[in-house]
């Protein structure tokens, strides 16, 4: 009887090991070799109603642990605007942090990895000593591609997904996030979604339209933002409505979406605000009828920061009706970010009462998985430290400072043509530099760098501010004299050669940004006035995200820079003012010359600016001074 027992047994374990076995071989999911569709449809049978609506799920880092990731299985994690591992985290640290929820996903009852997203929108700009590139408003003025170099710092955090680019096209300056914007013009923004072929790669010959594509694990999934007419919304005003007939949404609105799917985008952000009085994320004609059908976009939709809330008003009001809604109309991923649990009860309630069809939510995580796949993913779901130290690295601050000095715009140059006053020169006995953003990291970063609204001052990251740059430039002997916020009686009480005044707008972000009157602070204004009337040649460097009023005190200025959001190398600035290089940058934006004239785009029958879209003036490098 014990042999029997025994032998018994070893027949027992040998069918159990050889089913065991099976079931390992038929796990095509795991096979690289096969398809990806093949892979997608093999995991998605083996998965459960509620790990299918967790993969549609992405919530902060605060709301996550390890073991949440493996319990719920999350589809996704992001940082919102200054969710970091720590105050001037190092790659080292947010490769860590990444691996530990990574490792918890991992350890889930099918090891589905998550895909992180960080709003990466002018470089890392999350990251402490990371490379702050200009923002869109000045890349829009040089056609510079930076996505290569945003990829590689992304990456070098273990980050494999950057909500970038911003492909609005702002329409009226008075908008908050007109800074995120590359134009008033919808070809410039077309142009400009090269950057997506930077960030993940150059799309192989042959592949299907709207298949999503990332190359390796150097590049990151895109994300085209914000799904449609974000900058076109009525005086301005942040996730507003945006009134317009359908041929000018499709005309202004939409022609830069063509472009960012034929370059293989892996993901579309729906936008916060509405189309003639419809929420863009209850909008399912245009996000699944259009988007999806007729475009035949097949990566996946993701809706903004609690933007499946704000379908209702007040936001979070019926949150069962709004995600109903929401999903139904093709998000596929929401960002939720911190009550995963109520999203997830909530997704699954509805579906057990058919509110939610199971065709939609397969859909949904079709493309997510999808995403992941073809991302490699699954592959190689961990992060080691191999590209750390290209955050920061001097070749990609040297793109920046050469994104900086076609980025600016010279828009004066002497009170006539044949005087002119750039180049500056270098060997000047004593000049005098002042203005609240000559020596301020901070402000001419703007917002969206290390916090979302951004900070004031020289400590939030590591970089060169303009003074620095102007302090750098000018011969040894030439004394450079600043003030912040300097009387008249001071600045007449020298023999200043010449007087450089760097002013602007404090840093803002989204609706924090949103300004009907887009004048200069008082002391700004003042300074111009202090300066510009007490020094025979007086340069204006002006630092915003977007056109601001410059009447009456045009005629007190010798010479006028729109500068934007030049980010961490200031140096660039001086590259340009004092003719190691030439100015060749244009207005990607109609500068004008009153706000009563906004919204004033180029080819509007009222079109009478300032300064025309397009306008810049030109010079030519010198090798004396």
């Amino acid at each position: 009887m014990a042999r029997f027992s025994t032998v018994l047994l070893g027949f027992l374990f040998l069918c159990l090991s050889t089913v065991a076995w099976a079931q390992t071989e038929d796990m095509k999911y795991k096979d690289p070799a096969e398809p990806v569709i093949v892979r997608v449809w093999d995991l998605m049978r083996r998965m459960t109603l509620e790990e299918k609506i967790g993969q549609m799920a992405q919530i902060d880092r605060t709301a996550a642990t390890a073991e949440i990731m493996k319990n719920y299985s999350i589809g996704s994690l992001l940082s919102g605007g200054g969710s970091v591992p720590r105050p001037q985290a190092t790659a080292q640290d947010w490769v860590n942090m990444v691996n530990e929820y990574q490792n918890g996903s991992l350890s889930s009852r099918l090891g589905i990895p998550m895909i992180y997203g960080i709003d990466a929108v002018h470089g890392h700009n999350n990251v402490y000593k990371a490379t702050i590139f200009p923002h869109n408003v000045g890349l829009g003025c040089t056609r510079q591609r930076i996505g290569a170099a945003t990829a590689l710092e992304v990456r070098a955090t273990g980050i494999q997904y950057a909500f970038a680019p911003c492909i609005a096209v702002c329409r009226d300056p008075r908008w908050g996030r007109c800074y995120e914007s590359y134009s008033e013009d919808h070809k410039v923004v077309q142009e400009m979604t090269e950057i997506i072929s930077g960030l993940q790669g150059e799309i192989p010959a042959g592949s299907p339209l709207g298949v999503p594509y990332v190359g390796g694990k150097t590049k990151v999934a895109a994300c085209a933002k914000h799904f449609v007419g974000d900058g076109g919304t009525i005086r301005g005003i942040d996730e507003n409505n945006t009134v317009i007939d359908v041929q000018g949404l499709f005309d202004i609105h939409m022609p830069a979406y063509y472009n960012a799917i034929s370059k293989g985008v892996s993901t579309v952000m729906v936008s916060y605000s509405s189309w003639n009085g419809k929420k863009m994320h209850a909008n399912r004609a245009l996000v699944t009828s259009f988007l999806k059908h007729i475009l035949k976009f097949r990566g996946f939709v993701i809706s903004d920061w609690q933007g499946v809330d704000r379908i209702t008003d007040p936001p979070h009001a019926n949150y069962s009706h709004s995600l109903e809604v929401g999903i139904n109309a093709g998000i596929d991923m929401v960002m939720i970010p911190y009550n995963y649990t109520e999203f997830i009860d909530s997704v699954v309630e509805s579906v057990n009462n058919n509110r939610i069809s199971m065709s939609r939510i397969d859909d949904a995580v079709f493309r997510i998985l999808r995403v992941k796949f073809m991302m490699g993913l699954f592959e190689n779901p961990l992060a080691d430290y191999s590209l750390v130290d290209q955050i920061g690295s001097q070749e990609h601050r040297d793109l920046a400072r050469e994104a900086v000095r076609k980025s600016l715009v010279l828009l004066k140059n002497g009170k006539s043509a044949d005087k002119p006053v750039l180049p500056l020169p270098k060997n000047a006995s004593k000049i005098f530099v002042a203005g609240s953003h000559a020596n301020n990291l901070g402000n001419q970063c703007g917002g969206w760098t290390i916090e979302w609204q951004g900070l004031g001052g020289n400590n939030l990251t590591v970089g060169t501010t303009i003074l620095s740059g102007i302090l750098n430039a000018v011969d040894s002997g030439t004394e450079v004299v600043y003030s912040e916020n300097p009387d008249a009686e001071f600045v007449k009480s020298d023999n200043f050669s010449y007087g450089i005044v760097v002013v602007g707008e404090l840093p803002y972000a989204e609706f924090g940004g949103d300004n009907q009157n887009l004048t200069l602070p008082e002391k700004s204004l003042n300074t111009i006035k202090n300066v510009c009337g007490a020094v025979d040649k007086c340069v204006v460097v002006v630092v915003s995200g977007r056109p601001v009023v410059l009447e009456p005190y045009l005629s007190e200025m010798d010479a006028l820079v729109a500068a934007w959001l030049p980010g961490t190398e200031g140096q660039g600035v001086a590259d340009v003012l004092f003719g190691d290089y030439g100015f060749t940058g244009k207005l990607s934006r109609t500068w004008f010359k009153s706000v009563d004239q906004l919204p004033m785009n180029v080819g509007d029958a009222h079109y009478d600016p300032l300064f025309p879209f397009d306008f810049g003036l030109e010079t030519q490098p010198t090798t004396s001074s």
